[in-house]
């Protein structure tokens, strides 16, 4: 406990903790690695993760998806993704979408994307780290890593064996969301992952007639939670049934995306 690792200054001989980065394919490129994560499941991390690779694509950059979500991949449904993952002998490539994002998701390795993954903890960990170091990352900018929702397993590869330059952490309106937010922030804070800021889903829903907000889920906490631990809220997103139609379509890319300006000005400045 409290040890720097200065063997002088007690006799003894433990040296510098050995680093668990695991180095990523010899043929990959890839600038920055920002996770999106969540205490809970259920707040919506796939589709912000989707949506922020989206809108940094739109302003010019080269972004790839790394879907961590083992047992509950949902990226390839947004992009409209099929099929399975390509190689060569070089090794396995990603999935590229049709605006050039390339994703890397288990069902992208399955014959069947409805069959189950019924793996435990350390094989799914396992499998998340692979995709890291056995697929071939081409001249990426921004990698996103929509992870599974908790601190377990998963989490805990991500943040070891990936260098992630920062994590954006996903809420909802619920105040019993802010008890499960503060085990996540906490966990990046141990982990020593800069946090970008929070992005609340759910929010709201605008009516279509008169234009009012209706906060469905209760008034909105994460002003609070924010300033409790000196984050940033970097977007409030509403629900939009056009958004979930894109999804179920596979047409995310087409679709008028909420305001995720300053989520992605924050990336940008990594």
């Amino acid at each position: 406990m409290g040890c720097n690792h200065d063997c002088e200054s007690c006799g003894g001989s433990c040296g510098e903790p050995e680093s668990l980065l695991k180095a990523p394919h010899p043929l990959s490129s890839i600038r920055k690695v920002i996770g999106v994560v969540s205490g809970k499941g259920g707040v919506g991390k796939s589709l912000c993760t989707s949506m922020l690779a989206i809108a940094m694509q739109r302003r010019g950059a080269h972004c790839a998806i790394l879907d961590a979500d083992i047992t509950g991949p949902s990226i390839p449904k947004g992009f409209g993704l099929t099929g399975t993952l390509g190689a060569t002998e070089e090794g396995v490539f990603p999935m590229a979408t049709k605006t050039g994002i390339d994703v890397c998701s288990i069902n992208l390795l399955m014959e069947n994307a409805s069959d189950p993954v019924i793996w435990r903890g350390p094989i799914i960990a396992g499998a998340v780290q692979q995709f890291w170091t056995d697929i071939i990352w081409k001249d990426i900018d921004y990698m996103f890593v929509d992870m599974p929702p908790g601190t377990g397993d998963v989490p805990l590869t991500v943040f070891q064996s990936l260098p992630v330059d920062g994590i954006v952490v996903m809420t909802s309106p619920q105040e019993l969301v802010s008890q499960v937010v503060t085990k996540a922030v906490k966990m990046a804070e141990m982990m020593e992952i800069p946090i970008l800021g929070i992005i609340e889903n759910y929010s709201y829903i605008q009516c279509p007639d008169c234009g009012k907000k209706i906060s469905v889920f209760g008034e909105s906490h994460v002003e609070e939670i924010a300033q409790e631990h000196k984050l940033d809220v970097l977007a409030k997103l509403p629900i939009d049934p056009a958004l979930a139609a894109a999804c179920d379509a596979g047409t995310l890319e087409d679709a008028q995306l909420p305001d995720l300006s300053k989520a992605c000005d924050k990336i940008a400045k990594l």
